[in-house]
């Protein structure tokens, strides 16, 4: 099967724009694509995983990535999907996080002469005359067709800044620089960045001709991944500083049954043969995709090492043998104690297992915690120092574990 084929089974493509052109470049290895990160924290997360997994597929296909970070539009802030204003960052915390998410990507993609290569928008956004800017570019963009792309459209309401509305000229910019200095033919992105790809298409169109576009293709990528990685906690970061590896695999161990074996398809590199053979498991079977799937990705991100450690934790949990070197841990000190004792809903709230106390009560008294074993009842219980020892063992529901200990 050829790679384009392979990415429609995994169900990893939305729309295209020309399909016969995109085809034929995958397949015989001759895209020159690109995939924007703007750098709004100092690490990636699960929903930038299904792009970082995209391009490691087609670079082992033959083709060639171009890591683009947004530290320039990242000074603007893209409207799409976004009820509010992003809040604006600083130049050096954005440079920051384009070093940032730079260290992380080289674990996913190989860099190197006559491979991927990484470039930074701000190199050149940076630089623009705002006249020749609107002259060159923003004469080729109708207001109309702008205020009516769906990546404005849920904004209009509540107010779309002037800034804001800058974004689709940006973006489709770096389109046409990236065409004109790197030789790149397509680009990948969200389907909520639909309407800002195509401004890049119609831009490069207009700007060098027919024969020009004939080589620039957009393909769509599916945007599950926007929808991956939120919980109670916020996001699922790559960064095993902000998401330890057990978290990690614990979130993809905890997916919903009707989500496995999309992420199974979407995300891992298991052999669609492979996948085929599982769909046809029994109901019975579900926990057992579950630990593959949190297994493999676990691998991808953190390491063999670490998936197996956290495979193995995991397992000790469930079978409730207490080993608990690898859980989740929140650390205490003197000044979360009241009178020489702290509320298990305080406890909760701190190791950020609930949002907010009057959770916390809900949750304890429809009885799903449990306390070094025992179910906890009572949501006035509460703790004093001595009664740390080596620690708290916390369970939440069924499946999620975290440990609370006392900082000596």
């Amino acid at each position: 099967m050829n790679i384009y084929e392979e990415l429609l089974e995994r169900g990893l493509i939305a729309q295209v724009t020309d399909e016969k052109e995109i085809k034929d470049l995958i397949n015989g290895g001759g895209a020159r694509f690109y995939i924007g990160f703007d750098p709004t924290a100092d690490s990636l997360h699960v929903g930038h995983f299904m792009a970082l997994c995209l391009m490691k597929r087609l670079q082992m296909a033959g083709n060639k990535p171009i890591v683009l970070i947004g530290g320039g539009t990242g000074h603007i802030g893209d409207p799409s999907g976004r009820s509010d204003l992003r809040s604006m960052l600083t130049t050096e915390i954005i440079e920051h996080n384009c070093a940032c998410f730079k260290k992380q990507m080289e674990k996913f993609i190989e860099f190197g002469e006559d491979k991927a290569i990484m470039v930074n928008n701000a190199d050149w956004l940076l630089e623009l005359k705002y006249v020749e800017l609107l002259r060159e570019v923003g004469a080729c963009f109708s207001v109309n067709n702008m205020l009516r792309a769906e990546c404005y459209k849920q904004r209009m309401e509540k107010g779309l800044s002037f800034l804001e509305f800058n974004y689709m000229i940006m973006q489709s910019y770096d389109f046409l620089y990236l065409h004109d200095h790197y030789g790149c033919n397509m680009q990948f992105g969200g389907d909520d960045q639909w309407s800002n790809m195509l401004g890049g298409t119609e831009l490069i169109r207009k700007k060098r001709g027919k024969d020009a576009y004939a080589m620039t293709v957009t393909l769509l990528l599916n945007s599950e991944g926007k929808k991956m990685g939120k919980t109670a906690k916020g996001a699922v970061w790559l960064d095993p500083n902000k998401t330890t590896p057990f978290e990690f695999y614990q979130y993809w161990r905890n997916v919903s049954d009707a989500d496995v074996m999309k992420c199974i398809k979407m995300l891992t590199f298991l052999s669609l043969e492979e996948i085929r053979e599982m769909e046809k498991w029994e109901d019975s079977r579900i926990n057992e995709k579950k630990e593959i799937l949190a297994y493999e990705l676990t691998s991808l991100v953190h390491g063999k090492e670490e998936a197996e450690k956290c495979q193995s934790v995991a397992k000790a949990l469930f079978s409730g043998d207490g080993d608990d070197e690898n859980m989740p841990t929140t650390e205490f000190d003197e000044s979360d104690f009241v009178d020489g004792k702290i509320f298990l809903s305080d406890m909760l709230v701190k190791c950020k297992l609930c949002q907010s106390k009057g959770e916390a009560k809900r949750l304890i008294q429809q009885g799903g915690v449990s306390v070094n074993g025992e179910k906890a009842t009572d949501f006035a219980m509460s703790f004093g120092a001595g009664d740390f020892g080596d620690g708290i063992k916390i369970k939440k529901g069924k499946k999620v574990f975290h440990k609370a200990t006392l900082k000596n």
